[in-house]
């Protein structure tokens, strides 16, 4: 009885220190977030794709896509303010767990992944969307576009809660499953974003 009654307690003070823990990283996130129009400029374009994608008429799918221009545009030159004020953040308030235990970081560092470097990537991979190198063709740029956003989005919910949370929200917001946001991005971010999380 008295085993079950420890572990009991065990259980609750692991719970709190983890609470505790998200609520500090999920303020110092939405400090850094509060500057720009991220979430808003997400919504919209994913909204939009969807639309666009809906589209049999493939002129009206451009015009569309067209239309978008300005929110790509600004989401990227938002995220690589974020990357650059992120940046600044000590090491050890940067830290994301990869497993969701209060005070892994000082048991390893091999338990943890540094945010502010995951940031950077997931700048790099929506500038690079936006650009469109590749010479993608539209539809093939709006999937492109969400998969980077997702995966930002589930790095941003990984970072202040857990993996198995950040994937479930990501599932029930967009229908999207981890693994396919991670196909749907460039292989120049799916490389980095790994060397982060696995590193």
């Amino acid at each position: 009885m008295e085993f079950l009654s420890l572990l009991l307690l065990s259980g609750m003070g692991i719970h709190w220190l983890n609470l505790r823990g998200q609520r500090q990283r999920t303020a110092l996130l939405a400090e850094h977030l509060r500057p720009y129009q991220i979430e808003q400029l997400m919504s919209q374009l994913t909204t939009s794709y969807m639309r666009a994608l809906g589209e049999s008429d493939p002129a009206r799918q451009q015009h569309i896509l067209q239309l978008q221009e300005q929110a790509e545009h600004q989401i990227a030159a938002d995220f690589e303010q974020l990357a650059r004020s992120f940046a600044a953040v000590p090491a050890p308030l940067a830290r994301g767990f990869k497993l969701a235990l209060p005070y892994i970081d000082q048991v390893s560092p091999r338990f943890t992944f540094d945010m502010r470097r995951l940031v950077e990537v997931h700048a790099q991979g929506i500038a690079r969307a936006v650009d469109n190198p590749q010479g993608l063709s539209p539809k093939a740029r709006s999937f492109r576009m969400m998969g980077e956003m997702f995966l930002m989005q589930h790095s941003c919910h990984w970072f202040c809660r857990s993996k198995a949370i950040a994937s479930a929200r990501m599932l029930a917001q967009h229908q999207t499953r981890y693994e396919q946001a991670l196909d749907a991005v460039s292989p120049e971010t799916r490389q980095a974003y790994l060397a982060v999380v696995q590193g």
